[in-house]
């Protein structure tokens, strides 16, 4: 069955001839070079600040946009198809709504750790972080969290401590809940129980973090900067700008007015936004102006993460279109072929380099429609998740885990690659953070995931 994997990434990686239609009512792309936006969007983001810096800094968010513009296009003159496009926009606003809405309110709260930087206190910092990832989600625990951590370690500050930052707070922390990530969120929408994921996942959540951070206290005891430092250090932990954490308490509260969740919630189509959205981004608005600015300046906040965020994934979610599509296609073409196994590696090898939200709901589609059940009934999700629990588990895990694989794997990767950079850290390139990185650290750990939890499975 792996030959089904491979042959799905040839057609995302060279387009296919076939003519086919996805739950939209949408067909797939009869031309090979549809995809070539996406795939050339991919590389510069890849090589861009590699090879050309400049360049890149200065024009990456005409490049996003050009790009995006050619596949949106495309849909409009050739497709007429306006109702991807439009729920392609409805996601994208959604999602820099929620990313934006915790950054600006993250960004207002000072955290001081007066405490000398040990290993020990490093991985209790990314296990803290990886718990609360679950709470304000892997984009508010990042914000709030990456500023401190830098700061804690100045004396010895490496790229590792940035990656495994990345790893377990950004990605793998948030595996628990529907607030951690936003696949799970789309599942908790689609009808999967809000406590099932974290009954279901812990352990294999528990373990898969402990021996990151294991991996992580081994490198970092390594690291003898700063070992020597002769300041003194008071033990304090000082807050500013704690009014902000009402503002996230708002935010959260926030994800859950969508009228698939609360009946009484209005819905505002054929907007392609909704209340929540709203309510964010007046977050953003309110947040901002009335923040500590000590705590602002004790941060060096500026808007520049989000910006890079809000541009490079507008290119992203528009060229996305049609290999999303094509997922969808194939998914259900060779969904009674895949087993649990193959579920999870399938979802997750796409969710490194595709929004692993749109991902995830491909696949649970693909996996209900093997036992003939849809995605689209909640009494069927329901039923699904009771009597189909290991397919579930599957690609919950890989959309959340995979996510760490690259930098465009997952929304707060690029905002904390981009806070670390600002900071003077030299972070690793695009590819050089998957092949000193990601491969071999992560790769080896999924696969035991894969062995143990899955294999054969299905």
């Amino acid at each position: 069955m792996l030959k089904k994997i491979i042959y799905l990434f040839f057609f995302l990686s060279v387009g296919t001839p076939l003519f086919a239609s996805t739950e939209d009512g949408a067909k797939l792309i009869e031309y090979w070079y549809i995809v070539l936006p996406f795939v050339v969007l991919l590389l510069m983001i890849a090589t861009g600040p590699l090879f050309y810096h400049h360049f890149w800094e200065r024009h990456y968010p005409k490049v996003a946009i050009a790009l995006g513009s050619v596949t949106v296009l495309f849909y409009l003159i050739v497709l007429h198809d306006t109702h991807s496009l439009v729920h392609t926009l409805a996601e994208y606003l959604s999602f820099i709504a929620l990313l934006s809405s915790l950054f600006v309110a993250s960004g207002g709260i000072l955290i001081k750790v007066d405490r000398k930087a040990t290993p020990a206190l490093n991985v209790l910092i990314l296990l803290f972080g990886s718990v609360i990832s679950n709470v304000i989600g892997t984009t508010g625990a990042s914000m709030l969290l990456i500023r401190p951590f830098i700061k804690i370690n100045k004396d010895r500050i490496k790229p590792y401590h940035i990656v495994f930052f990345i790893f377990s707070v950004s990605n793998i922390g948030g595996a628990l809940t529907p607030i951690g990530d936003p696949p799970l969120f789309l599942g908790f929408l689609r009808g999967v129980e809000f406590f099932w994921v974290v009954q279901h996942v812990w352990y294999i959540w528990a373990p898969t973090l402990l021996v990151v951070l294991g991996i992580f206290f081994v490198i970092d005891s390594l690291n003898k900067l700063g070992s020597n430092s002769e300041n003194e250090y008071t033990g304090k932990i000082q807050f500013k700008g704690l009014k902000n954490i009402w503002f996230l308490v708002i935010i959260i509260i926030s994800v859950f007015l969508d009228p698939g969740v609360v009946s009484w919630i209005p819905s505002l189509s054929p907007m392609p936004f909704g209340i929540r959205e709203i309510i964010m981004f007046s977050v953003v608005y309110f947040s901002y102006k009335k923040a500590d600015q000590e705590a602002l300046r004790g941060n060096e906040f500026d808007f520049e993460p989000i910006r890079e965020v809000a541009y490079l994934f507008a290119g992203l979610f528009a060229t996305m279109i049609p290999a999303l599509q094509l997922i969808a296609y194939e998914a259900n073409i060779f969904g009674d072929e895949l087993d649990a196994g193959l579920f999870f590696w399938a979802t997750g090898s796409l969710s490194a380099f595709l929004d692993n939200a749109p991902t995830y709901l491909n696949f649970l589609s693909a996996e209900m429609g093997k036992f003939a059940m849809d995605v689209n009934d909640k009494s069927e999700v329901l039923l699904f998740e009771i009597e189909h629990p290991i397919y579930l588990q599957a690609i919950s895990v890989a959309a959340v885990f995979f996510g760490a694989m690259s930098y465009i794997g997952n929304a707060p990767n690029f905002m904390v690659k981009s806070i670390s950079e600002r900071a003077g850290i030299q972070m690793p390139s695009f590819f050089g953070f998957m092949v000193k990185y990601s491969i071999p650290i992560l790769l080896p750990i999924f696969i035991l995931i894969w062995w143990i939890f899955f294999y054969g499975n299905g």
